[in-house]
C-alpha cells in the first residue's frame, strides 16, 4: 500500500469530522479531490475504509486500524522534522497552526511575530477556522497547535490561557441603544447589519442568529473591522466585532459600542495541543511562548 502524508491527513480529518465535506475542508482540499483520494486509497488497499451514510461517514474496522497508524506516523514525522531542525544548518521546519478570527486579527500577530523573528528557520502554516473545527483538527493531528474559544468541547486537549475576547455591537451614536453599556444580541438582531465578507467570526455570529430563528439583515459585507466601523459611522447598519477592534477602529464621534451581554459573546481564548510531550521541539517552544503570554 502506498499512502502519502496528504492521504493520511485527509483520512484522519474525514474520520474525526464524520463528514466528507468538513473533513476535506479541514485538510485544505476540495470535496471532489478529497473523494477521489479516498476512493484511490480503498482501491489501492483493496479494503473498505469508510461506511458512508445519510448522517455522514464512519470508519470500518480496517479504517480504524488505518487511523491509529496514521496518527502515529504523522506524530513521528513532526518529531523528526523538529529534531532535525535542531541539528541541521539551514534546514527549515513548519509548524501548523489553526486559530479563530479574534486570535488571528487581534492577539496573535504581535506575539507570533516576536517568536518567528527569534526563530528564522521556522515557518508557520496559519489557517483561520471556527473553534469547533480547531478542536477537531488538533485532536486529529492535522495541526500541532490551535487557538480557540471556551465555547467548544476541548476534552482530551491540553490548554493554556491565551486571551479574553469580548464581542461588542458598534452602533451609530444616535441609536436608541447608544446610552446602554450592555445589550442582548436578541435585542438588536432585527436591526440592519454590516458584516465581515467571510471568516470564522462571522460564521459564529450567523449561527447565533439562527439559534434565535433569525437571519441577519446584512446590508453589506466588508473585508476588515475598520471598514465595518466606517460603514457604521455612515449610518449603514450595526456591526459586531471584538472590543479591541472597536476601540481601535471606532473612534469616530458618530459611533459608539455596546458590550453584548450573552454568554457566547465573552470568550476565553486558549492555546491548545493534543499532548505537549508529543510536540516537536519547535512546536513545544511556540506552545509555551503563546501560553506564557496569556491574558486573564
Amino acid at each position: 500500500m502506498r499512502f502519502d502524508l496528504i492521504d493520511l491527513r485527509l483520512f484522519l480529518a474525514v474520520v474525526d469530522a464524520g463528514s466528507m465535506t468538513h473533513g476535506a475542508a479541514d485538510a485544505g482540499l476540495s470535496l471532489p479531490a478529497a473523494s477521489e483520494r479516498l476512493r484511490d486509497m480503498e482501491m489501492i488497499g483493496k479494503v473498505k475504509l469508510l461506511e458512508r451514510g445519510r448522517r455522514g461517514v464512519r470508519p470500518t474496522p480496517a479504517g480504524e486500524a488505518l487511523a491509529h497508524h496514521a496518527r502515529l506516523i504523522l506524530r513521528q514525522m513532526a518529531r523528526m522534522r523538529g529534531e532535525l531542525g535542531e541539528h541541521a544548518d539551514g534546514l527549515r521546519a513548519t509548524i501548523r497552526l489553526a486559530v479563530n478570527t479574534a486570535a488571528l486579527t487581534e492577539f496573535l500577530p504581535q506575539r507570533l511575530g516576536a517568536w518567528m523573528t527569534a526563530h528564522p528557520r521556522i515557518d508557520v502554516d496559519l489557517k483561520e477556522r471556527q473553534s469547533i473545527e480547531i478542536a477537531r483538527a488538533v485532536a486529529a493531528d492535522l495541526v500541532e497547535i490551535g487557538i480557540l474559544s471556551d465555547a467548544v468541547d476541548t476534552g482530551g486537549l491540553q490548554l493554556r490561557p491565551f486571551a479574553v475576547d469580548r464581542l461588542v455591537a458598534v452602533i451609530p451614536r444616535d441609536h436608541v441603544f447608544a446610552a446602554r453599556r450592555r445589550a442582548l444580541f436578541a435585542d438588536i438582531a432585527d436591526q440592519p447589519f454590516v458584516g465581515l465578507a467571510d471568516g470564522a467570526l462571522q460564521s459564529h455570529i450567523d449561527a447565533q442568529a439562527r439559534r434565535l430563528g433569525l437571519t441577519l439583515k446584512m446590508r453589506s459585507r466588508m473585508r476588515s473591522f475598520e471598514g465595518m466601523c466606517h460603514m457604521v459611522s455612515a449610518g449603514v447598519g450595526l456591526a459586531i466585532m471584538p472590543e479591541t477592534a472597536a476601540r481601535r477602529g471606532g473612534r469616530s464621534p458618530k459611533t459608539a459600542f455596546v458590550r453584548l451581554a450573552d454568554d457566547w459573546a465573552t470568550r476565553r481564548l486558549s492555546v491548545c495541543v493534543r499532548a505537549e510531550e508529543e510536540l516537536s521541539p519547535p512546536a513545544r517552544d511556540l506552545f509555551e511562548h503563546l501560553g506564557s503570554s496569556g491574558s486573564h
